[in-house]
């Protein structure tokens, strides 16, 4: 039996299940990129800019992210910005640190629907597989090919389901790893700019 006789014999569910699972993908890819243009060469970054300002070095530090289009640049160029506008810094950082999160956590939750969605969808296809079983049964005794034909039904789009659901809850649980460690490298950034600034400013604060 081909890929496309087993979702026809799946019933209607299996269009919306497919949809389910194009959505998915697309998420993956979409959040793929994201996190990639976002986490590169982002550690190495914090690394060098927590040295140079160890080192009392400021004049590094605007260099040392130029060029660069991670969120740890992103996050150190909005606090060079702001120190340098007389604002207040700490409110700057939050701000940003914020944005990158909203941006990090988009259509995660999505996923999460999924998860639980397309088990659902495929006990609908059960309820409707049996329902049609049964039908048949009444008004046709005596054909049992096409009562079994009902319940593989009912079975493919449970599986398919299930499958979907799987698929989802894999690719959430990987994003949701990375959102947290690029949060937290953010949060190391921050904390190490506001560090840095107070020992080069003399423990002064910088709000304006």
């Amino acid at each position: 039996m081909t890929s496309a006789e087993l979702f026809e014999k799946g019933g209607p569910v299996m269009y919306l299940l497919l949809l389910c699972s194009l959505t998915v993908a697309a998420i993956a890819v979409d959040r793929f990129l994201l996190y990639r243009r976002a986490s590169q060469g982002a550690r190495e970054l914090e690394a060098t800019v927590a040295e140079s300002l160890r080192k009392h070095k400021m004049d590094e530090v605007a260099p040392a992210v130029e060029g660069k289009d991670n969120m740890v640049a992103h996050l150190v160029k909005s606090a060079l910005d702001a120190r340098k506008s007389g604002e207040d810094v700490p409110m700057t950082l939050e701000g940003v640190y914020g944005e990158a999160a909203m941006l990090l956590r988009a259509r995660l939750n999505y996923l999460s629907m999924i998860v639980t969605l397309a088990p659902l969808l495929g006990l609908l296809g059960t309820i409707s597989g049996m329902i049609q079983s049964f039908s048949v049964f009444n008004l046709q005794a005596g054909q049992p090919m096409a009562i079994t034909g009902g319940i593989g039904e009912a079975l493919i789009a449970t599986a398919t389901g299930l499958l979907v659901a799987i698929f989802a809850l894999v690719v959430h649980t990987y994003y949701a790893q990375r959102m947290d460690t690029m949060l937290t490298l953010l949060e190391k950034t921050m904390n190490t700019m506001l560090a840095g600034f107070a020992a080069n400013d003399g423990g002064r604060s910088h709000a304006s």
